[in-house]
């Protein structure tokens, strides 16, 4: 998998992070789940580990999670819970983690929790610490992981599990397992979003579920239509109560004029009054990430792109791109 590719799976496993966010440690880390008071609310601090990412030299120029919770003590504590997605095999990996862990220690002096999803297609990876000796001076660092290539052996158990990251664990997995089977993955995607259902959750959480499946598991244009149409005819035989979230949900049509797509236009209707104004911001974010520095007259014209679908694409180049100046004059050539 490349960086590309990487990078489309790190995107969507952020944002629905931020939506379950206790869902999320309820799936994979009971114990701290437990020991959370939850009552007190949690805040995420991504800008300020966007600024441990920039000072630390690892060769990696996108942030994962960063979130601060308060325990179920007597005393009261602060558990800050760094949460790092790795999609792809890396071998600094180990390195990289204890890095951001101490950074993350050094600027807020207090118990950090280190944790890694791993959502490689490399079984026997299991990078679990960092560490080394040097005469009597040695360093030990630990950190729980989850790999989620095991869960695949229990599939029954994550088709009947309620919890939210059940689904997000099987679109993954399937996204992996059908990268180069097309009709594979239609026929496990239209299963995916029969579970939604299934499930009894709210239209809500639908939606949001759906954007994370329909972003893990890209189709191409014929079969995504042929998706549509297979959505369509379920929610009609079902009675669902609700066949307008096909629209919100934006899936393509595949139909390409000089206009704007079926998709487009039903993904702007879908989202969320603040998605295109995240869009944008998550361009800026990586571009200063990588660049530090981005001329004004770009944060402007990016403020002014209004199609979330371009500034998708665009948030895909801004990771890879040799330099800032490349990545205006793109923008640039794509209005003439």
């Amino acid at each position: 998998m490349d960086r590309e590719k990487n990078t489309e799976f790190d995107n969507p496993w952020k944002d629905i992070i931020e939506i379950y966010f206790i869902f999320f440690m309820q799936f994979f880390f009971p114990n701290i789940h437990k020991a959370i008071d939850w009552q007190k609310g949690y805040e995420f601090l991504d800008k300020e580990l966007k600024q441990v990412v920039r000072d630390a030299d690892t060769g990696r120029r996108h942030v994962d999670k960063l979130a601060k919770v308060y325990l179920l003590t007597g005393e009261e504590k602060i558990l800050y819970i760094h949460t790092e997605i790795q999609a792809q095999y890396d071998a600094k990996f180990r390195h990289r983690m204890f890095v951001y862990h101490y950074r993350i220690f050094d600027r807020y002096q207090k118990p950090i929790v280190s944790m890694a999803i791993l959502g490689d297609d490399r079984p026997g990876w299991k990078p679990t610490g960092y560490g080394y000796k040097n005469f009597d001076c040695e360093l030990s660092f630990n950190f729980p992981i989850k790999k989620l290539l095991d869960y695949k052996q229990d599939w029954q158990a994550l088709e009947k599990d309620d919890n939210p990251f059940a689904i997000v664990v099987m679109a993954h997995l399937k996204a992996l397992e059908t990268r180069n089977a097309n009709e594979e993955r239609l026929f496990w995607k239209m299963n995916l979003f029969k579970a939604l259902y299934n499930h009894g959750y709210s239209k809500k959480e639908i939606i949001e579920l759906f954007n994370f499946i329909d972003w893990m598991m890209v189709l191409p244009a014929a079969l995504a239509t042929r998706f549509k149409n297979q959505v369509i005819q379920y929610e009609e035989e079902s009675k669902m109560p609700y066949v307008s979230s096909i629209e919100r949900m934006g899936i393509e049509t595949g139909m390409k004029t000089g206009m704007k797509t079926g998709m487009e236009r039903g993904m702007e209707r879908g989202m969320e009054k603040g998605a295109l104004k995240k869009a944008r911001e998550n361009l800026i974010d990586v571009l200063r990430i990588r660049f530090d520095k981005i001329p004004d007259v770009l944060v402007e014209t990016i403020q002014n792109i209004s199609d979330v679908i371009y500034l998708s694409n665009l948030l895909k180049q801004a990771v890879i791109i040799d330099s800032i100046n490349t990545f205006h004059q793109k923008i640039q050539d794509a209005k003439t």
